[in-house]
């Protein structure tokens, strides 16, 4: 984690503390009209961990040859959004394409179609939508079309991804699951991930939206300094 300065603690503090104090009066409601995402990218092929490559052997086995492996040059730009009842929109990154204003209001449109599609319980208009700070994610074009949309954007610190659910929930289960695994093609990778998203429970979902709260605590409770390192 980058270290904070005590104005980034201030305001990991302050904020941590406005979301909770949304929690304490509205509860589980508020927590239900939040709905998260961003980027990440995925390779073709990612290696083992070495505790994933692991295995049983005898005493007296023979030592295994293990040679370096690196992530393949292949690899996909995927955007996930979700909530606590599990994935609204999963979209991918034309090849050759950039996230930025442009491209991430496109994603925006989506999500609402989705959300029609969908017809989750919560009505569109009183979303809170949870991203961080990416230049993208908080430009002047972004923010006006997040109004016009007529979601709220939750307040986020800079330099937290111990805040945000995507980064600290989500992403790093699905990157262990895939590992190992060699795609042939961008298609192949994309089905991977849709089939594990999917495949995961409500019960993760929710969890990853619910946690939130704990770790708003102890933001405040450490005086804005990193929930975990």
């Amino acid at each position: 984690p980058r270290s904070l300065t005590v104005d980034h603690k201030s305001q990991r503090k302050d904020i941590a503390s406005d979301l909770l104090q949304r929690f304490e009066a509205d509860g589980e409601a508020f927590l239900s009209q939040i709905v998260t995402g961003d980027e990440t990218w995925v390779h073709h092929f990612e290696p083992e961990t070495k505790r994933q490559s692991m295995e049983w052997r005898h005493v007296d086995s023979p030592q295994k040859k293990k040679f370096k492996t690196v992530p393949s040059a292949g690899k996909v730009m995927i955007t996930v959004f979700w909530d606590s009842e599990g994935p609204i929109l999963i979209d991918v990154m034309p090849k050759g394409g950039t996230i930025n204003s442009e491209s991430y209001v496109k994603t925006l449109d989506k999500l609402k179609q989705r959300f029609r599609r969908l017809q989750r319980h919560v009505n569109p208009g009183e979303v809170f939508i949870q991203h961080d700070n990416a230049r993208p994610h908080t430009s002047l074009r972004t923010s006006a079309h997040i109004a016009k949309l007529g979601w709220t954007v939750l307040p986020h610190p800079p330099y937290s991804r111990d805040l945000a659910p995507s980064d600290f929930h989500l992403f790093g289960p699905l990157q262990n699951a895939i590992r190992g695994r060699r795609s042939e093609d961008d298609d192949e990778v994309i089905d991977a991930v849709k089939t594990w998203l999917r495949s995961q429970s409500t019960d993760f979902y929710r969890q990853g939206i619910h946690v939130l709260v704990s770790r708003w605590r102890k933001a405040v409770e450490r005086e804005g300094d990193y929930v975990e390192k």
